[in-house]
């Protein structure tokens, strides 16, 4: 089987579950996975696992990520992108400054906490917040703190501004984008969301499903770089490979890309001075 990730550009209108099927049919192979789902209204950058890389696609859904998104003000949406029902309106209206939305996008920048959106995958007592949703249930989405690195204004148009967000993990930019029109006291959802990177996986190098085959496949030691390194004995691969620790003169390490003879084998911690296994390729 042929093992790697696909740096796959997704289009709009599609699920992360479509662009997996896709992906299987192209390379006849059932062992696909994705790494952060994307959604369907949203493009960009979605990293695909395949074969013994989708053991590995924990690793990359906890790095930083790049978006570019277009707020629209004026109107506001449940869902918090123009998928949902309007919510909120207001025709005459005074869009802000540049300087008013930077000072008030300044606040944003740090850690923060935010509120998903209530038509999400997150669960809610065992249920998707988005099929409470739909069904009209009354429910609370709990708050989650989130990082945003930097928040950029790229354009002010006449009712919409662009930006570019550069975020950890867990962060919805619907959200962003409704509190950000909520500081603006201006009723406001997204327009339009593009993801410009997950990690090292970017947009400039990812590719559209027609490019796709089988030599486009990154190596899985590759796409885990921004994973801290540990050079193995060469006389410890195989109690490693086999689940038994190594004694290590080292701090404790919750997540460690092993290398041994420039191969590489897996990822492994360190817990009380022993090196252990966590993921063998």
């Amino acid at each position: 089987m042929t093992d790697g990730f696909i740096n796959l550009n997704k289009p709009s209108g599609i699920t992360s579950h479509d662009a997996v099927n896709r992906v299987r049919k192209i390379l006849s192979t059932k062992k696909v996975g994705h790494a952060g789902t994307l959604d369907p209204a949203a493009c960009g950058v979605l990293p695909i696992a395949v074969g013994r890389a989708t053991k590995f696609i924990e690793y990359l859904t906890d790095c930083d990520k790049s978006y570019r998104a277009e707020i629209l003000f004026s109107i506001a949406t449940d869902s918090g992108d123009l998928e949902g029902e309007v919510i909120a309106r207001t025709e005459n209206f005074v869009m802000p400054t540049r300087e008013e939305f930077e000072k008030v996008a300044a606040e944003f920048i740090g850690e923060i906490e935010q509120t998903p959106p209530k038509f999400s995958a997150i669960k809610i007592n065992g249920q998707k917040a988005y099929d409470l949703a739909r069904k009209n249930l009354s429910f609370d989405m709990p708050k989650r703190t989130i990082k945003i690195s930097a928040l950029r204004l790229l354009d002010l148009g006449n009712d919409s501004a662009t930006i570019e967000v550069d975020c950890g993990k867990g962060t919805y930019i619907r959200s962003l984008a409704q509190d950000l029109g909520e500081r603006l006291e201006l009723p406001s959802t997204l327009r339009k969301l593009i993801r410009l990177r997950v990690g090292n996986f970017n947009l400039e190098s990812a590719h559209v499903f027609e490019d796709i085959t089988a030599e486009k496949l990154l190596p899985i030691e590759n796409c885990l770089n921004h994973l801290p390194s540990f050079e193995l004995n060469e006389n410890r691969i195989r109690a490693f490979t086999n689940g038994l620790p190594t004694t290590v003169n080292l701090p404790d390490a919750k997540v460690l890309r092993i290398i041994s003879g420039g191969k590489f084998l897996g990822v492994g911690r360190i817990e009380h001075g022993d090196l252990k296994s966590s993921k063998i390729i």
